[in-house]
């Protein structure tokens, strides 16, 4: 039996758009799941406070409370060096707000061809909605992929919920 291998720790919880869940380790976040998550038979029942909290805050953004998560303790090292630098840029994104990929890019020092390459790795974040890579659009402001459950739809809905400005085609 290999003790040291455990999963990080889970809990699923109901919001206004599905079933989400949170992972963690110790005081870091490892994981986020948008709707709808299935719960699992080994769902922590009653998670720590800070989980709790992230929670609570997590229902009232998605009720239009527009919280910033840049704050939450997030496990990193568990993301490849350019990921990270994307998804730090990325927490600078505030509610309301949205930028290109080529501007997270530039943000972290990179040429706008490696937009592409920062499309990447926000489709395999490990924490969408809390890292807001649904707030990055195309250069013209066009909504280009979201690998989330209900992919683009879900991305519109989420900067409706902000308050982004969204303009029709």
């Amino acid at each position: 039996m290999q003790t040291h291998m455990q999963r990080p720790a889970r809990s699923t919880f109901a919001t206004p758009l599905g079933r989400c869940a949170i992972s963690w380790e110790g005081a870091a976040i490892t994981r986020f799941e948008l709707p709808d998550a299935a719960a699992r038979a080994d769902d922590a029942e009653a998670p720590p406070e800070f989980v709790a909290e992230i929670i609570r805050r997590v229902g009232r953004h998605l009720v239009g409370g527009r919280e910033d998560f840049s704050d939450l303790p997030y496990d990193f090292r568990r993301a490849p060096d350019f990921a990270r630098e994307v998804y730090r840029a990325t927490l600078a994104v505030k509610p309301g707000r949205t930028a290109s990929y080529g501007a997270i890019a530039a943000a972290i020092g990179q040429p706008a061809a490696a937009s592409r390459a920062v499309g990447a790795a926000l489709g395999s974040n490990p924490w969408p909605l809390l890292v807001p890579c649904h707030r990055i659009v195309a250069a013209d402001g066009r909504m280009t992929g979201f690998s989330g459950p209900g992919g683009i739809k879900t991305k519109l809905r989420l900067l409706a919920l902000e308050g982004s400005e969204l303009f029709a085609e």
